[in-house]
């Protein structure tokens, strides 16, 4: 019998939860809202596919399920209208969800994760970083 090794404390059920409750917030957020339903489109059926590509996302990385095999990176750099300005309330708000829906243990690793995949994606659009290149590992 073999164990799998997760490498962050959260669920399958957790992600799903957190995944749901996030991008029901995305949809409607002024800012975040437009563009996200600009690329995915405003019907239920559009977004349901969007948030189950995104859960497997973070099951790959965070339970190493594998199961994603998109390319995140490219998908955002050249994609004129999704501008380094948009992580910040993004992140905030992914933050916001996590610390309400998950512990310490759990929600403080993930968006260190999810912080350092911005901070990625923003050089990637030529944004400098303010404290020095970031460590990505």
């Amino acid at each position: 019998m073999s164990t799998k090794l997760h490498r962050f404390p959260v669920t399958d059920d957790q992600i799903a939860r957190v995944m749901d409750i996030f991008y029901a917030r995305i949809r409607v957020h002024p800012d975040l809202g437009p563009v996200f339903n600009g690329h995915i489109g405003t019907s239920d059926a559009e977004w349901d596919d969007h948030i189950a590509l995104i859960t497997r996302f973070w099951r790959n990385a965070l339970l190493g399920e594998g199961g994603y095999d998109g390319n995140p990176m490219r998908v955002h750099v050249t994609s004129p209208d999704i501008t380094p300005a948009l992580f910040d309330p993004w992140l905030t708000m992914f933050g916001q969800v996590l610390d309400a829906e998950l512990p310490p243990e759990a929600a403080t690793p993930w968006l260190a994760l999810a912080t350092r995949i911005g901070a990625s994606f923003r050089m990637a659009m030529g944004e400098t970083p303010k404290n020095g290149i970031p460590n990505l590992r």
